[in-house]
Formats: structure tokens, C-alpha cells, sequence
């Protein structure tokens, strides 16, 4: 496997892009406009003419150990004994997810299929749904790991590129072949529950309407005190851990936007009747934690292989606790994977395995890592 890295900042790439390079994949990840810039896209495709290429906008670009924002962050990769397939659709195209997952599923081969990765709308898709579709449709060997398209802290618009088309509503998969693949995942949070647990009454889907009987967005005002006023980008500091019945493995939500006529809250994946809730809250000491303990479990999952590629995902919401701070939890994943080149953006959504069921979930607020590398 061999890795190209550039990012382009005001419009200059950092490291030159090469001639006609051989990659097969192209992971590009930035803001809304240059991901959506047709003159970016032509220097790639003459950089890389046999790629294919995937991105999405960010809520903030990592490349190796640092940060970045308003940048375009691009990783090639060459594979010499594995092979890549990548299939995209927008969600304006079905009447839901699961419909879509099926689109997807049945453009892709499964003979040899070891990994999805998949890069979503962070706003148009209901992210549980999806991740649903992707367990009803997949074999169960076949794991997934991805993230939801990010938009700073606006939550307005979010976009999802495959090669020609940059589209708000889309999703891109990228499926891995070959039996010389090595895949690794990871994830944890951090967060730290607090004040009572209580039972979701009433919810559609991802959208929550009471909490104990009472109307949702009152109840979780009254916990914010001051940060009501600020909602939702406020609800990025505390978001909800649910928890089904007859599970002992909470997931993380975290809010969307709110309905103030309706006193409801859109997350970004479903909040189930019967599910108990919880509020979080975190700080430095432990987001950092989180995420020495997701490269843990991504570099246990490998079998002591050394990675040759880490795709971290991280959410918005660490970022806006972590603030100054925020390339430490990057640092403290490098350290652990040693000279393994980064890449990887602040989402609105995470997509990785759950411990218990080892299958993927949808996670908010957490530090996901999927980790490649080829046996030669």
C-alpha cells in the first residue's frame, strides 16, 4: 500500500500533485466549496486518473497529526494486492434509507468483500437508519465503518462527493477487496453520564417528542439552564446516552436541530420508545482518554499488524469541548500508531462496530478509527 498526502490551503497545494499516479482510491475531505470546485476536481483526476474519488464537507479536516479548517485534505492510496469499488445515491431519489442501502448494496460484489466504508449526508439522512439498512443487506462477516458529512457548527448544509457529483443528500460507499486486507476499528467517547435516568414516551424515528411523559425540549432546557439560549449548537456540550432494553451498551445521540412550536428535537440517528435516556458531559482529561482507548481497541482489532492507513472520525462535539486543545486527542492517536499516515474529519455522525453486537452503529460524540493495511 502506498500513501500520497496534500492539502490544498488558499488555493496551493502543500505537496505537489503528481502526474498520472496509479492510485485507485482518493479520499477528499473540506469545506462545502472546494470539494464542490470543478477546477479541484480536474487536478485530481489528472493527478489521479484511475481513482476513484470520495469526500464529503467537515466540521474541521485532520491530516496526520494537526488540525485544519477551510482546507481540502486529499489521501491516495495505491493498493498493490486489493482492489476498491465505490457506488453513491441520494437519498431524494427513495422514499427512505433502507430502500437506498439496498440500491447501494446491490451495485457491489460480495466475493471477496472485506470492509464498507461510508461517507453520508449530515443532515438529510437519519443515520440509524441507514446503518440499519447497511446490517439487513450486508453479510455479517462484512463489518462497516464511516461518518456522516459535517458543517462547522451551522448544521445548515452538508455535502458528499463521488467523483463528478458533489451533492447535498448523497451517499458514497467504498468497498475493499481482497484477501490481502487487514481492517481494524475503534471507538470511544468519554463522556460521562449525569442526573436521572428517565424513559423515552414518545419519539418518530429520530425525532424525540417526550422524555417521562413530558414534552422532550422543555425537560432538556431545564438541565441546560443558561445553555438553553444557545440551542442547539449548545447541545453539542451535552449530548444523551440511550440505552435499548436488554442491552448493557449505551450509544451516544447528540441534537440536530429543535422544533420550539412543536417542543421536539431531531438527532441524528433514532431515539426508540422505551430506550432510557441520560444526559452527558465531559471534559479535556477525559475526551483525550476516549481516545487513547479507541486507538486501543482499533490496534487490538488488527491482531498486533501494523497499520499502513488510520482514517480517524471524530465528532463536532469533541472539538467544541476540546477547543484549543483539540489536536491533542490527534497526538495522542499518533503516538500509538507511530510513523502510520492520518487522515479523517469532525462529523456529524460516526459509523463503527458495536462491542456487544459486532455489528456497525451509529454513534455520536465519539472518536471513531478504521485502520488498513495489506499483508504481502
Amino acid at each position: 500500500m502506498k500513501i500520497f498526502q496534500s492539502e490544498l490551503i488558499q488555493n496551493t497545494w502543500t505537496t505537489l500533485l503528481p502526474m498520472a499516479n496509479p492510485a485507485q482510491w482518493v479520499l477528499a475531505l473540506g469545506n462545502r466549496d472546494a470539494i464542490a470546485s470543478p477546477d479541484v476536481f480536474v487536478s485530481l483526476r489528472q493527478a489521479f486518473p484511475h481513482a476513484q474519488i470520495v469526500g464529503c464537507s467537515t466540521s474541521g479536516e485532520i491530516q496526520r497529526a494537526q488540525l485544519y479548517d477551510d482546507s481540502l485534505c486529499i489521501t491516495a492510496v495505491e493498493f498493490e494486492h486489493s482492489s476498491v469499488r465505490c457506488c453513491s445515491a441520494n437519498i431524494r431519489g427513495f422514499e427512505n434509507e433502507k430502500q437506498l442501502v439496498a440500491s447501494l448494496v446491490s451495485q457491489l460484489s460480495m466475493e471477496g468483500l472485506r470492509h464498507i466504508f461510508v461517507l453520508s449526508d449530515g443532515q438529510l439522512i437519519n443515520g440509524s437508519e441507514l446503518v440499519n439498512g447497511f446490517m439487513d443487506y450486508l453479510p455479517p462477516h462484512v463489518l462497516v465503518t464511516g461518518g456522516l458529512a459535517g458543517d462547522g457548527i451551522h448544521f445548515k448544509e452538508t455535502k458528499v462527493w463521488h467523483n463528478q457529483n458533489t451533492e447535498s443528500g448523497l451517499v458514497v460507499v467504498t468497498a475493499f477487496y481482497g484477501d490481502h486486507l487487514k481492517i481494524g476499528h475503534g471507538h470511544l467517547g468519554g463522556w460521562k453520564t449525569f442526573g436521572p435516568e428517565r424513559v423515552i414516551t414518545k419519539s418518530t424515528a429520530n425525532v424525540l417528542y417526550e422524555i417521562d411523559g413530558r414534552p422532550a425540549l422543555e425537560l432538556y432546557k431545564e438541565y441546560l439552564g443558561d445553555f438553553s439560549s444557545q440551542l442547539p449548537a449548545s447541545a453539542l456540550f451535552f449530548p444523551i446516552a440511550i440505552t435499548q432494553p436488554g442491552s448493557n451498551e449505551p450509544i451516544v445521540r447528540t441534537i440536530l436541530s429543535i422544533d420550539e412550536a412543536k417542543q421536539t428535537m431531531l438527532f441524528a440517528g433514532d431515539m426508540p420508545i422505551g430506550a432510557t435516556c441520560q444526559l452527558m458531559r465531559s471534559n479535556y482529561e477525559n475526551l483525550v482518554d476516549g481516545a487513547s482507548g479507541a486507538v486501543t481497541n482499533a490496534l487490538t482489532s488488527c491482531k498486533d499488524i501494523q497499520p499502513e492507513l488510520a482514517i480517524l472520525i471524530s465528532c463536532v462535539g469533541r472539538r467544541l469541548v476540546l477547543a484549543q486543545r483539540t489536536e491533542e486527542e490527534l497526538e495522542v492517536v499518533a503516538d500509538d500508531i507511530q510513523q502510520c499516515p492520518m487522515t479523517g474529519f469532525y462529523s456529524y455522525g460516526e459509523i463503527s462496530p458495536l462491542v456487544e453486537l459486532g455489528r456497525c452503529g451509529l454513534h455520536n460524540q465519539t472518536m471513531t478509527i478504521t485502520l488498513l493495511s495489506e499483508l504481502l
